[in-house]
């Protein structure tokens, strides 16, 4: 079991509470005092030996308090009324949390047990291109990869490629009436743009010519049966939403380790469910589908076969369960997919506990809220859609134009690439700093400040603390813990120490606490930078010791923006 230096003095709080009061301490019992001038720890057992005992609880902790010893990185001890508050050694403790700091693994640790976790997201459509709620998939997807990985889960990163169905019917229809034989090529789109534009153009004239959508479902009838023309035309469409997706993820920074395609499970899909038709599981409705009752368990009931034979969403999703199991055998299963689709998620949940699906208790639907922009709501119908690859470089002009003003003298490329880190860090980060079950309202213009809770804010520390390393250049002169006793310094000393258990806290599928934790590491160390000179620190003994702490802290924010698929520029 990893154990850092925080951990440790946690620990040997604990052992020393334990062994003084003959009472086992949970975690519960352990917090951090509100004011230093208390300790650095406290300790709030003789509560519950008070009431059990009837007790004074003031007198408990001073008992208590009588019998411990400096042990460990426990310096001293005190009572505060019930309260045992414990205080660090702390020359010893900064000596150790600098030690770890520099370590690039700082803050990964073994909790996960090497459990298997298949993580399911991003899931695009092939008959448009991703906008941005898809962004926000995809950025949780990666960042929940990532720390679930620190935290010693083995995590399987998949994708379901949705390329069959009525809605690729709708555009290869759009093009076969209107393309023309135009190619993403003599049109000059990216290839998933130019797909979305027929689906678009299908959809708006449905409305006018409902016909449209009877003549979209026999192309799907015709697709299952595997119509000649039909696959060639499928082929050459999905080849193209392909080719645009995976360069909106090459951009993004989005990978997978495996890829499901719909196509290889509706036939599978269709098998389980005629299955479980033969064994009265499902029914028969009036017109023929294949329904789930799900009614008696507080639930609609649900379509899983049309009566026309052809397979929903819900027939591919029953087979690519059985699909992840065989192949992967996950411990886990997590399916990142958007708040409005919660109830579609316990309907299939129930489903596959019905069919006597094994891990159904470890199936897990990892809902996120909707993104808000300024216009309000995104919809195709309104217009308003905003697709991920515009607003990435929407944002990118932003941050060239901020990049060119603060770096007037250098050149082109390096304009190019540190505004394309700054505007992808601040996009995932205005995704990533709110819980993923709220609403997220995005405003560009807010999300590249180099100011406020922001990921430019966060970048722009990094490289200013990079600067002053460049400044100082190699140094001989070895530092001292010991020195760094200012309240500046050891703030900033324990927020890198509360690192590790930032991130362990993170793998319960909050993302979040890495952005915050980050705008506080941020904060912590402006005060410091404010208050305590580095450059022109009092000797050199000192300055090599600030210089350990600065060291200490870029490897800190590099390491969390990591976490959260973000780029640490040296320079902006």
């Amino acid at each position: 079991m990893v154990m850092y230096a925080f951990d440790r003095f946690v620990d040997d709080v604990k052992k020393a509470v334990e062994a003084a009061s003959g009472m086992r301490i949970e975690e519960e019992h352990i917090s951090t005092p509100p004011n230093p001038s208390l300790g650095d720890l406290s300790c709030t057992i003789a509560f519950e030996i008070a009431k059990q005992k009837k007790r004074n609880p003031k007198e408990v902790a001073e008992e208590i308090a009588g019998k411990i010893k400096k042990s460990g990185l426990i310096k001293e001890v005190k009572t505060a009324g019930p309260y045992i508050n414990f205080y660090l050694d702390w020359e010893d403790f900064a000596e150790q949390v600098l030690k770890e700091a520099k370590d690039e693994s700082y803050g990964q640790n073994d909790s996960g047990n090497g459990l298997k976790v298949l993580l399911e997201y991003s899931q695009p459509n092939p008959n448009k291109p991703q906008h941005v709620g898809h962004l926000r998939n995809n950025v949780l997807g990666m960042a929940i990869a990532r720390i679930l990985e620190a935290n010693g889960y083995k995590v399987v990163k998949a994708n379901l490629i949705n390329n069959r169905g009525i809605a690729i019917c709708k555009a290869m229809l759009g093009y076969l009436k209107w393309g023309h034989g135009a190619t993403p090529e003599s049109s000059g789109m990216k290839a998933d743009h130019f797909v979305g534009k027929y689906y678009i153009m299908f959809t708006k004239k449905a409305e006018e010519d409902p016909s449209l959508n009877e003549e979209a479902q026999k192309m799907l009838q015709k697709w299952e049966a595997g119509d000649p023309d039909v696959m060639e035309l499928w082929k050459k469409i999905i080849s193209w939403a392909e080719k645009g997706r995976e360069e909106t993820y090459k951009m993004l920074g989005t990978e997978f380790d495996v890829y499901f395609y719909e196509e290889e499970m509706y036939e599978r899909g269709k098998e389980i469910v005629m299955e479980a038709l033969r064994k009265g599981v499902f029914k028969k409705d009036e017109s023929g589908a294949v329904i789930a009752p799900l009614e008696r368990y507080g639930l609609p009931d649900k379509v899983v076969l049309r009566a026309d034979g052809t397979s929903i969403y819900i027939t591919n999703d029953i087979a690519l369960a059985y699909e992840k199991l065989e192949k992967f055998n996950p411990d886990i299963s997590l399916y990142v997919v958007a708040a409005d689709h919660k109830l579609y998620f316990q309907q299939l949940f129930k489903i596959l506990e019905l069919l006597d699906y094994p891990i159904v208790d470890k199936c897990i639907h990892l809902w996120y809220g909707m993104v808000y922009l300024p216009e309000g709501k995104m919809s195709s119908r309104k217009g308003i859609v905003v697709w991920l690859d515009d607003l990435v470089n929407e944002v990118v002009e932003l941050a060239r134009y901020e990049t060119a003003k603060r770096n007037p003298d250098a050149d082109e490329r390096f304009i190019e690439e540190t505004a394309r880190k700054i505007a992808l860090g601040a996009i995932k980060f205005a995704m990533l700093k709110t819980d993923m079950r709220r609403d997220i309202y995005f405003n560009k213009e807010d999300a590249i400040r180099f100011e406020g809770d922001t990921g430019p804010y966060v970048q722009y520390a990094y490289a200013r603390a990079n600067s002053i390393l460049k400044k100082l250049g190699e140094s001989k002169t070895a530092g001292n813990p010991a020195l760094l006793s200012s309240r500046e310094e050891k703030e900033l000393i324990m927020k890198i120490a509360e690192y590790p258990n930032v991130v362990k806290k993170a793998a319960e599928y909050k993302p979040q606490l890495i952005a915050q934790y980050l705008l506080d590491l941020v904060h912590t160390y402006s005060m410091f930078y404010e208050s305590c000179p580095v450059l022109k620190a009092a000797d050199e003994k000192l300055k090599a010791s600030r210089v350990a702490l600065v060291k200490a802290f870029i490897n800190v924010v590099k390491n969390a923006l990591s976490l959260l698929g973000i780029e640490a520029p040296d320079r902006m």
